[in-house]
C-alpha cells in the first residue's frame, strides 16, 4: 500500500518543488531607469568625430634659434604674459665679453675718425709757416752768396768748383721752400678724402659688429610671441636647451581668451562635411553636457590622424580632415582636453 501510493506522491512533491525552484532562478524583466540618459542624434544626418581644445591662436611650441645652457626661467606654467616679455634666458657671458671688445674697437675707430676730421689743429700751422720763412731765409742768404760770387770781376780771385757750389746751394734751399710751402698747403688742405672715406668705413664696420653681437645676445633672451598663456613648462636653470623642433617642447603657449577645438573627421565622411557646418560637443566622460560650436575654418589638406583615442577598432593608417570650432566663452576647460563631436553632415548615399 505504502509503495503503491507513496511513491507517486513523493514524485508529485518533487515535481512541485523543481517547478518553484525554476520559477525563483528564472530572471524578471524589470523596467528601470538606466544610469545616464543615452545619447541622443543632434542632427538628422551627422558625423561623428573626436577633438581636442587648443587655444585660438593654436598651441604655440616655443624654442631656441641656438642651442645654450639656461640660466633663468621668468614664467611657469599658467601665467599670463604680453608679447615681448622675456621667457627664460640662455648663458650670455662669452658673447658679452666679445661685445665689450667690439664696442672698444668702434670707440677706437670713432676717435680716429674725429681726429681727421678735426685736421689740421690750429697750433700746428704757425709751425709750418715759421718752417716756409726759414727756408725762404735760407735761399735769400744762398741767393746773395751767389751774387757776390758773380760780382768778382777777376774770375781768377774764385774757383769755379765754388761758383757751382754757391749755384747749388741756390737750387736746394730753393727746393727747401718748394717743400717748405706745398707742406704748409697739405697742412692747411686738411685730411685726403679717400683716408676720410677709409675711416669712416672702418667705424661702419665696426658699428656693425656691435649690432650683429646685440643681435646674438637679443636671441639668447626668450621672448612670448603673443600675448597669451604658458600651457605647459618643461625647462627649467641649470639645463642645456636645444635648438629646432623637439619632441618635448622647452615651453607650450598659446591664446586662451576663447578656446578651439580641432576635431578629426574620417576621411570616409570628409566629403559630407561641408564649410559652415554646425556642430556640437560634449567632453569626454560628460555626455550630458553638451556644447554648442561656432564653425571657424576646415583645413583643406587631409592628414595622418595623430591623436589617437586607444580604440582597439582604430586604424593608425587613418587619414582625417581637420576642422576648427570655437567654444562658447565662459566655459570650464582647459587645452588638451578631449571631446566627442557631432557635426551637421550631408545625407550618406545608399
Amino acid at each position: 500500500m505504502l509503495l503503491k501510493y507513496g511513491l507517486p506522491v513523493f514524485g508529485a512533491l518533487a515535481m512541485a518543488w523543481a517547478l518553484m525552484s525554476v520559477k525563483r532562478m528564472t530572471p524578471v524583466d524589470a523596467k528601470v531607469l538606466p544610469p545616464s540618459p543615452p545619447p541622443v542624434a543632434a542632427y538628422p544626418n551627422q558625423v561623428g568625430a573626436v577633438g581636442l581644445v587648443e587655444a585660438s591662436s593654436e598651441n604655440i611650441a616655443v624654442s631656441l634659434p641656438v642651442p645654450g645652457l639656461v640660466i633663468s626661467v621668468q614664467v611657469k606654467a599658467g601665467d599670463t604674459v604680453r608679447r615681448g616679455q622675456p621667457l627664460f634666458t640662455l648663458d650670455d657671458r662669452d658673447l658679452r665679453a666679445e661685445l665689450a671688445l667690439r664696442q672698444s674697437t668702434a670707440e677706437l675707430a670713432e676717435k680716429k675718425l674725429l681726429r681727421l676730421e678735426s685736421s689740421p689743429r690750429p697750433e700746428e700751422i704757425p709751425p709750418a709757416e715759421a718752417r716756409v720763412r726759414e727756408a725762404q731765409a735760407q735761399l735769400s742768404d744762398a741767393q746773395t752768396q751767389l751774387q757776390m760770387m758773380e760780382a768778382v770781376k777777376d774770375k781768377r780771385a774764385i774757383r769755379n768748383e765754388d761758383l757751382e757750389r754757391r749755384r747749388r746751394a741756390v737750387d736746394t734751399a730753393q727746393a727747401r721752400v718748394q717743400e717748405a710751402q706745398a707742406q704748409l698747403g697739405l697742412l692747411k688742405a686738411g685730411t685726403w678724402r679717400p683716408d676720410l672715406e677709409v675711416a669712416r668705413a672702418e667705424v661702419a664696420q665696426a658699428k656693425q659688429q656691435v649690432a650683429r653681437l646685440q643681435a646674438d645676445l637679443g636671441r639668447l633672451i626668450v621672448t612670448a610671441p603673443i600675448d597669451g598663456q604658458i600651457l605647459q613648462c618643461k625647462v627649467r636653470p641649470g639645463e642645456y636647451a636645444q635648438a629646432g623642433v623637439l619632441a618635448q617642447p622647452l615651453l607650450l603657449m598659446g591664446d586662451v581668451r576663447r578656446l578651439h577645438v580641432r576635431a578629426d573627421i574620417d576621411e570616409k565622411d570628409a566629403w559630407r562635411v561641408a564649410p559652415g557646418a554646425k556642430s556640437i560637443a560634449s567632453v569626454r566622460g560628460n555626455s550630458t553636457t553638451r556644447y554648442p560650436l561656432e564653425f571657424v575654418r576646415l583645413e583643406p589638406y587631409v592628414v595622418p590622424k595623430r591623436n589617437l583615442t586607444g580604440d582597439a577598432t582604430e586604424r593608425v593608417d587613418t587619414r582625417v580632415l581637420q576642422a576648427i570650432y570655437r567654444l562658447p566663452e565662459g566655459i570650464n576647460l582647459h587645452p588638451g582636453q578631449q571631446m566627442d563631436l557631432s557635426i551637421e553632415a550631408k545625407e550618406q548615399a545608399r
